[in-house]
């Protein structure tokens, strides 16, 4: 019996074309909705890049992640402020930053939106060159959930990506210990129950029913330092964080002094979750966080 060919298939995503860049009104370039990767059964994953203006080097890039307690959230967004709003201050001192999207615990359990955030690196090193960004100086910046992600990809190895290690990584207000964010003093908007709380739609079960999965998606239980050690780490966090207590940032120091990874730590005596309520410091995280990554990338 003749074997019927196989059925032809779309190409692969880094096979496919990118969208010439604007003028983002800025002085920069901005590439909308940048396919990255196409997780079987699931929709393509996008990325906006926005770049400084040119120069005769291509820029270091930072890969952003939203938050949103891993079930909401976009990439056009941090917190309720337009992302397109802040990431001026960064392509203004030369950066580059992919805000990228990630599938929601609705769409996919852990560790796949660790491993969304794992291809879009991966992604920006195949297509550096046709993006131009020099994807070899590259960061990760990350709010609440999105900073726990950040946090996750650079603590551990990538056995599908042979690239150099991101040189720094700065994480607002994240969750970092699953198990503990409750006992730790942390409230979840979407009530208590265990059942359904944030973390247990990430995991796909209740945070205590597997303690080995509850800890593979914290990042305070598992710093690789071959994977971490050369990374600095900047980690940003308020005193009065309702959502996320600050004892979870305390955690994540700790795992990485332990590690013999270098790490700084801020916090504000009073500020909520999503810095609200607290503009002055919001803007001392933000300059905190450009000059930051500028000082590591540059």
């Amino acid at each position: 019996m003749t074997r019927r060919p196989d059925l032809p298939r779309p190409p692969d995503v880094l096979d496919w074309s990118l969208p010439a860049p604007v003028p983002d009104g800025r002085g920069g370039r901005f590439l909308g909705a940048v396919a990255y990767a196409a997780p079987p059964g699931c929709r393509p994953l996008e990325l906006d890049l926005h770049l400084p203006a040119p120069g005769a080097d291509p820029p270091p890039v930072v890969v952003f992640v939203h938050g949103g307690g891993w079930a909401t959230g976009d990439r056009r967004w941090l917190g309720p402020t337009p992302f397109a709003d802040l990431v001026g201050d960064l392509t203004r001192a030369g950066l580059a930053v992919a805000a990228v999207d990630h599938r929601l615990s609705s769409e996919a359990t852990w560790p796949a939106p660790r491993d969304d955030v794992r291809a879009a690196v991966r992604f920006l090193r195949a297509r550096a060159a046709a993006l131009g960004v020099d994807a070899a100086r590259l960061g990760l910046w990350g709010e609440s959930a999105g900073g726990h992600l950040a946090l996750a990809v650079a603590v551990s190895e990538d056995p599908l990506d042979a690239g150099p290690r991101p040189a720094a990584v700065v994480s607002w207000y994240a969750p970092v210990d699953l198990a503990e964010v409750a006992s730790d003093g942390g409230g979840d908007p979407d009530g208590p129950d265990a059942a359904t709380s944030r973390e247990a739609r990430l995991l796909g079960r209740p945070v205590g029913a597997d303690p080995v999965l509850t800890a593979d998606a914290s990042p305070a239980r598992h710093v690789d330092p071959a994977a971490a050690g050369a990374t600095s780490f900047l980690l940003l966090h308020g005193e009065g964080d309702r959502f996320v207590p600050v004892r979870q940032v305390a955690r994540m120091e700790r795992a990485l002094t332990t590690a013999g990874v270098p790490v700084r730590v801020r916090t504000w005596p009073g500020a909520d979750h999503l810095w609200a309520g607290s503009p002055a410091v919001a803007a001392e995280a933000l300059a905190e966080t450009v000059g930051f990554l500028s000082d590591h990338l540059g």
